[in-house]
């Protein structure tokens, strides 16, 4: 009898363990989808003013978030997509519903002689949609950037975590000149678990080794003394 209540037990903190495990799926959905799930009375109701790039559904055991990712679109040139602004919106499924969590918004630097910036758009290629700190609560990555007069080289970076209501910014401005490399950091962002704050840092060193950011040399240094502005110095 012992035996079969050990056994019991045992199976009942497995399938505890394993459901507490289980990863987030993320899918891009495809056009039909966002078409069906996005309507145009819908597209009104949320305010979408810009068209939709991209959709993530993120599901977990105790969450299903929708990222919607919406680009200006002005003109296209050359096949090249040129946007002065970008808006993201975070929903969550709830009784087959979808309800509005949170948006993002942002738009190119602009001055009196002319534009500074002249596109922004998302980089999905590094924006994450899952779980990082195991809380069994999706932490969204956002990553977008605003190219300059010399494309990716000088433009600006910002990212963008999504953490237990809050919203968590690190922008750098990228440069080809040493002294134009700055990064400027959130203090709370030194707050957020240390998974994330991993994460995004291993994502900031995988930008630096594709050269699609140029951080200060010591940048990763500065962070672990939780400086929150850091730039290039040369003596």
């Amino acid at each position: 009898m012992k035996k079969k209540i050990v056994v019991v037990l045992f199976s009942l903190i497995s399938v505890m363990f394993f459901a507490q495990a289980l990863p987030v799926n993320t899918e891009i959905l495809s056009r039909k989808a966002v078409l069906k799930l996005f309507t145009d009375t819908s597209n009104k109701q949320f305010n979408f003013t810009y068209p939709i790039k991209k959709v993530y559904k993120s599901a977990s055991r105790y969450q299903t978030l929708y990222f919607v990712l919406t680009e200006s679109n002005d003109s296209i040139v050359t096949n090249d997509t040129f946007n002065s602004k970008i808006k993201a919106f975070i929903f969550e499924e709830q009784k087959n519903k979808l309800s509005f969590v949170w948006s993002i918004n942002d738009f190119i630097i602009k001055r009196e002689s002319g534009l500074l910036e002249n596109s922004i758009w998302f980089w999905t290629k590094y924006c994450e949609f899952t779980d990082i700190d195991g809380d069994r609560l999706i932490d969204p990555i956002f990553i977008y950037g605003a190219s300059g007069n010399y494309d990716i080289e000088d433009a600006r970076i910002k990212f963008v975590i999504y953490h237990k209501k809050q919203k968590v910014v690190i922008q750098h401005q990228n440069s080809p000149v040493d002294y134009g490399r700055n990064t400027k950091v959130d203090a709370v962002f030194y707050t957020l678990p240390l998974k994330i704050q991993n994460r995004v840092q291993l994502i900031m060193k995988q930008m630096e080794e594709k050269k699609h950011a140029i951080f200060p040399p010591t940048w990763q240094e500065e962070m672990k003394k939780k400086k929150l502005y850091f730039e290039e110095h040369h003596e």
